[in-house]
């Protein structure tokens, strides 16, 4: 089984945008912080989910994957399969999921999505700082 959760931080003062991402596969966790290009909020949600799928190397194709993210326009586009503005981001997510197997999209509140956030804030405090 893995555990995917992603979470973006976005400063909309200094144009800048991260995502944190956290992956439990088995006994492993990785932990990976991205600069991302847009100062959108909901578009660096959907960049961080994005970015989460592309690192998942599943074991085999039988795994199950859950996917969480305090998102929920990014959890509601991806279940329906849809989102008004945002949906190229939605057809790469799910031609992703489609490779990988079974993912299961979750809304989680943010006080479950720490370990992403702390990561976003991380990288979004290193990008104001360059």
């Amino acid at each position: 089984m893995i555990k995917l959760y992603t979470d973006a931080a976005v400063n909309q003062k200094y144009q800048k945008s991260a995502a944190g991402i956290l992956i439990l596969q088995n006994s492993d966790q990785i932990q990976l912080t991205k600069p991302l290009t847009t100062t959108d909020n909901h578009e660096a949600e959907f960049q961080a989910a994005l970015i989460g799928h592309q690192q998942i190397k599943p074991v085999n194709s039988e795994e199950l994957i859950f996917f969480y993210t305090d998102s929920k326009i990014v959890a509601e586009a991806i279940n329906k399969q849809y989102a008004k503005h945002y949906q190229l981001y939605v057809d790469q997510l799910l031609e992703l999921e489609a490779k990988l197997g079974t993912v299961i999209t979750e809304w989680i509140p943010d006080r479950e999505n720490k370990g992403a956030h702390n990561l976003a804030l991380q990288a979004l405090h290193h990008l104001e700082r360059i």
